[in-house]
């Protein structure tokens, strides 16, 4: 189906870059420059730079960075480690893979991890907190580093959809042990494959997660532990180096069309917008995605879709529902509710204004017929 208003903008932003996404491609493929190359390198310095961190490991996906981070810090089986169900499964999957345990809680009306329901769930065998910053919203930071300082424990933080958010002016990513992120396609720097990285101020750390993407080799001729194949593709780097410049530029743009729908859609009685930006002088919102919460979701999905608007509804049944997870014993009534609540407009640097007003004109009609 073609859409007048597409969800995500791939092909427009190839369009607009293509002529230096081009360049890195065939200069890439001209060095022969494979595999951990210097456009790697680069681009590790470049995210180092920008998240104000010293180290940058580039790896293959945000779900290794994630298993990699728990694994480097030490967490494994028998240890408990506290996140959400609202989330990508991958947050919970990582956790899992190492040999831990998930411990399921409740996210706040902003999404992100409700802060409060942390100390109940911590025991004996907590080793870690995981805080998921999503839809380019971080969580508290401040109070949950309290916390975690307060249990001692560790905070390795899922920023895969909060790349150049802040929370008092401090990067996502920067403030636990390490920071997780994902170059999936959809994100707001995204690769055109798979690509991921850890952020880091812990040299250890940053040296273990270097061990563990290139099968344990320290040198050519040493290997120090066993590994695994998760490296950042060197052209996905070069790729990223050149979309990484635009970065900031892009952020702002989403920034300028989240005002727009909460400035327009505030007095619809159906729906729940996300904070406006600038609405809270902690928060620097990036807006990976633009979430409702909408009274007959299902029915304005249908209604949009007849309008030619393409909108996503992400995780209709929770995490801790899918039988194959085995995380049934969690109850989460508000992550439960969500499930068939939520669903995101498009929103994207390349979407026109033009564009944003024919779904807000398209909502204003959905919710009007149906007072």
């Amino acid at each position: 189906m073609k859409y007048k208003v597409s969800f995500v903008g791939y092909k427009l932003q190839y369009q607009n870059l293509k002529n230096e996404i081009d360049d890195a491609i065939q200069g890439v493929l001209s060095r022969g420059d494979l595999i951990l190359r210097s456009d790697v390198e680069s681009f590790e310095k470049n995210l180092a730079s920008f998240l104000g961190v010293k180290y940058v490991v580039g790896l293959n996906s945000g779900t290794d960075a994630l298993i990699f981070s728990l694994k480097a810090a030490g967490i494994g089986k028998g240890d408990e480690v506290i996140t959400v169900s609202h989330t990508f499964v991958a947050s919970i999957a990582s956790i899992v893979h190492i040999g831990a345990k998930p411990v399921l809680i409740e996210v706040a009306e902003d999404f992100t991890m409700a802060l409060e329901k942390i100390e109940a769930a911590i025991t004996p065998k907590t080793k870690a907190i995981m805080p998921v910053h999503l839809n380019g919203r971080m969580c508290h930071m401040e109070k949950l580093m309290e916390l975690s300082q307060k249990h001692n424990l560790i905070v390795i933080e899922d920023a895969a959809q909060a790349l150049g958010a802040k929370f008092n002016g401090k990067m996502a990513g920067s403030f636990g042990l390490t920071g997780t992120f994902s170059f999936y396609p959809a994100k707001i720097l995204g690769a055109l494959g798979d690509g991921g990285a850890v952020a880091t101020n812990n040299q250890d750390i940053a040296q273990k997660v270097r061990l563990f993407r290139d099968h344990g080799q320290k040198t050519k001729t040493e290997i120090v532990c066993y590994g695994w194949t998760s490296r950042l593709d060197n052209l996905q780097a070069a790729i990223l180096n050149v979309k990484i410049k635009y970065l900031p530029k892009w952020i702002k743009r989403r920034r300028e069309l989240a005002e727009i729908y909460t400035k327009n859609l505030s007095a619809l009685s159906g729906l729940k917008l996300p904070p406006a930006p600038d609405a809270n002088p902690e928060y620097f919102d990036v807006y990976q995605n633009y979430v409702l919460k909408a009274q007959k979701r299902d029915e304005l999905f249908e209604f949009l879709k007849e309008k030619g608007v393409e909108t996503l509804i992400k995780d209709p049944i929770p995490n801790h529902w899918h039988k194959g997870l085995s995380l049934s014993h969690f109850q989460l009534p508000y992550t439960e509710q969500l499930a068939k609540e939520v669903i995101s407009l498009p929103l994207y640097p390349e979407l026109t204004n033009k564009q944003a007003e024919y779904v807000m004109e398209c909502l204003k009609d959905f919710y009007i017929k149906n007072d």
